[in-house]
C-alpha cells in the first residue's frame, strides 16, 4: 500500500468514525424528541379521555337530577354533554389513530358511550311521561351498570396509555444510552485514531526521511558501503530503495575506479618489468650480435672460426627473434584472441618430436618420455600445442640448473588427454604460485641468472584454454615442479572462428 493510499485509508476511517459519532448523537437527539413527542401525545390523550369521561359523568348527573327532582333544569349538563361528546370522542380517536390497541379501546368506549346515550335519551323520555319511574331500583341499577362499565374502560384506556408512554420512554432512554455510548466510543476512537495517525506519519514518513537525510550526509562523507534499512510505506520505502540503489551504483563505480587504478598500477608495473626484461634479455644477445659482427667485419678468420662466430651470431639472433615473437604473441592474444587451426593430430608423435628437440639442449638433463598408449589423438592446432609443450620443457630445463631428470608423461583420461612435465628443479615458492601465469612474472629467476621474459606460461594458458582445456601445476619448493595440461578429445568439426572465440 502506497503512502497516498494509507493517507486516504486513514482519512476515510477517521471520517467514518466521526460520522458514526455524529449519527449516534443525532439518533440520541431524535430518540429524545420522539419520547418527548410521545409523552406529550400521551398527556393529550389522557386529557381528552378525562374530558370525554367528564361529559359522560355530566350526562349521568343530569339524568340523576331529573329522576330525583323531576325538574327539567337539571338536564342542562346532560344536553351540553350530549352536544359536545361527538367532537370530543373524535378528538380522542384521532389521538390514538396510530396505535392499534388504543384505537380498538377508543372504539369500544365510543360504542359503550353511544349505548349509554341511547339509554339516557330513553330514560329522559320515560321520566318526562312517568316521573316516578326514576326511583325504580331496576332503573337505577341499570344506569349504574352503564356508568361503571364506562369508568372501568376509561381506567383501562388510561392505564394502557400510561404503559405505552412508559415503554416509549424506556425505548427512548435505551436508544439514547446506546447512542451516547456509541458516540462516546466513536469520539474516543477518533481521538485514538488521530493520535495513531500522527504516530504512523512520524514512523512512516518522519523517521525514514530523517534516516535518509542522515544516510545522505554519511554517503557524501565517503561511506559508500552504507545501506539503509528499507522501511516506510509506498513512496518513502521507494525513496529508501532508490537511496540504496544509488549507494550501490556509487560503490560499484568506486570499485570499478579502484580496479581501473589497480589495472593502471599493474600496467605500470608490467611496463617497468617489460623495460627491465627488454633491457636485460635483449642487451646480451644484441651485444653478442653486434660484437661478433663487428669482429668479423674488421678481421679475417679461418673458415672454422668464422663458422663458429657466425653460429654464435645466428643463435643470438634467433634468441632475439624468439623474444620478439613472444611479445607479438602476447599482443595478438590480447587484441585478437588465439587463432587456431582445427585438425586431428597425434599427440604421441608431437611429444616425441619436442622431446628430441629439447633433449639436446642440456647435457646435464635426462629427458624421459612415458606414453601410456599410442596414438593419442585430439583435435587442435599442432603448432600451438608444440609451442605449449616446448615452453614447459624449456622451463623444466631452465629451472633445474643442477640437472636431473625431466619426465614427459601423457595418457588418456576420460574424454581427453592429460600431459604432464615433471622436473627435479628449484620448485616455486608458495608466495609466488598465485602469480605464476601472470605476464612478465618471473619470480626469483632474474636474481638466479635464469633468462626469460615471463610470457611463456601466460601464452601457454591462453592456448590451452582456447582448445577448451585447462592447465595447472603442483610444486614443492626445492624438490621440483609438475606442470600439467588437459585437452578434450572431440570428434566434431571445430572452426577456427570457434577457437578464436574460446580464446577471446
Amino acid at each position: 500500500m502506497t503512502l497516498a493510499q494509507r493517507l486516504w485509508f486513514g482519512s476515510g476511517a477517521l471520517a467514518i468514525i466521526v460520522g458514526a459519532a455524529f449519527i449516534a448523537l443525532i439518533l440520541a437527539v431524535s430518540a429524545q424528541r420522539e419520547a418527548t413527542e410521545r409523552e406529550g401525545r400521551s398527556k393529550e390523550t389522557t386529557v381528552a379521555s378525562l374530558q370525554v369521561e367528564r361529559l359522560v359523568l355530566d350526562i349521568e348527573t343530569g339524568i340523576r337530577g331529573l329522576t330525583i327532582t323531576g325538574s327539567r333544569s337539571y338536564l342542562e349538563p346532560y344536553e351540553r354533554a350530549r352536544a359536545e361528546l361527538p367532537r370530543r370522542i373524535e378528538t380522542l380517536r384521532a389521538l390514538v389513530a396510530n396505535d392499534v390497541g388504543q384505537r380498538a379501546r377508543a372504539a369500544e368506549l365510543a360504542r359503550l358511550i353511544g349505548e349509554y346515550e341511547s339509554y339516557a335519551d330513553a330514560m329522559v323520555a320515560l321520566v318526562r311521561e312517568t316521573p316516578e319511574i326514576g326511583s325504580d331500583p331496576l332503573v337505577i341499577d341499570e344506569a349504574k351498570r352503564y356508568t361503571d362499565e364506562i369508568r372501568l374502560r376509561f381506567r383501562r384506556f388510561r392505564t394502557a396509555e400510561d404503559m405505552l408512554a412508559a415503554d416509549a420512554d424506556r425505548v427512548a432512554s435505551s436508544r439514547s444510552r446506546l447512542a451516547f455510548v456509541v458516540g462516546g466510543i466513536a469520539v474516543a476512537a477518533s481521538m485514538a485514531l488521530i493520535v495513531l495517525f500522527g504516530v504512523v506519519l512520524s514512523r512512516s514518513i518522519g523517521r525514514p526521511i530523517r534516516t535518509v537525510a542522515s544516510g545522505a550526509s554519511r554517503l557524501a562523507a565517503g561511506e559508500l558501503s552504507l545501506r539503509l534499512p528499507v522501511e516506510g510505506a509506498g513512496e518513502v520505502g521507494e525513496l529508501t530503495r532508490s537511496f540504496n540503489a544509488m549507494a550501490e551504483r556509487l560503490e560499484q563505480g568506486r570499485r570499478e575506479l579502484e580496479a581501473q587504478n589497480e589495472e593502471l598500477r599493474e600496467s605500470e608495473r608490467m611496463m617497468t618489468e617489460l623495460v627491465s626484461i627488454v633491457s636485460h634479455e635483449l642487451r646480451t644477445p644484441l651485444a653478442s650480435v653486434l660484437g661478433f659482427t663487428a669482429l668479423l667485419l674488421k678481421r679475417e678468420f679461418d673458415p672454422l672460426s668464422r663458422r663458429h662466430y657466425l653460429g654464435i651470431v645466428d643463435a643470438q639472433a634467433r634468441r632475439l627473434a624468439a623474444l620478439l615473437e613472444d611479445f607479438l604473441d602476447v599482443q595478438r592474444i590480447e587484441h585478437e584472441g588465439v587463432a587456431l587451426a582445427a585438425e586431428r593430430i597425434d599427440l604421441a608423435a608431437l611429444l616425441d618430436e619436442q622431446a628430441q628437440l629439447y633433449a639436446a639442449q642440456s647435457p646435464k638433463h635426462r629427458l624421459e618420455v612415458e606414453l601410456a598408449e599410442r596414438p593419442l589423438t585430439v583435435r587442435g592446432d599442432p603448432g600451438r600445442l608444440a609451442q605449449v609443450v616446448g615452453n614447459l620443457l624449456s622451463n623444466a630445463i631452465k629451472y633445474s640448473p643442477a640437472g636431473g631428470t625431466v619426465e614427459l608423461v601423457a595418457a588418456r583420461r576420460g574424454d581427453g588427454v592429460r600431459i604432464a612435465v615433471r622436473d627435479e628443479g628449484l620448485g616455486i615458492p608458495e608466495d609466488q604460485q598465485s602469480r605464476i601465469f601472470t605476464k612478465f612474472f618471473r619470480g626469483d629467476a632474474g636474481a638466479t641468472g635464469i633468462t626469460g621474459t615471463g610470457l611463456g606460461l601466460a601464452v601457454s594458458r591462453e592456448i590451452v584454454e582456447a582448445h577448451g582445456g585447462r592447465i595447472g601445476f603442483e610444486s614443492d619448493p626445492g624438490e621440483g615442479t609438475t606442470f600439467w595440461l588437459e585437452l578434450p578429445d572431440t570428434n566434431r568439426e571445430t572452426t577456427t572462428t570457434e577457437y578464436k572465440e574460446a580464446g577471446g
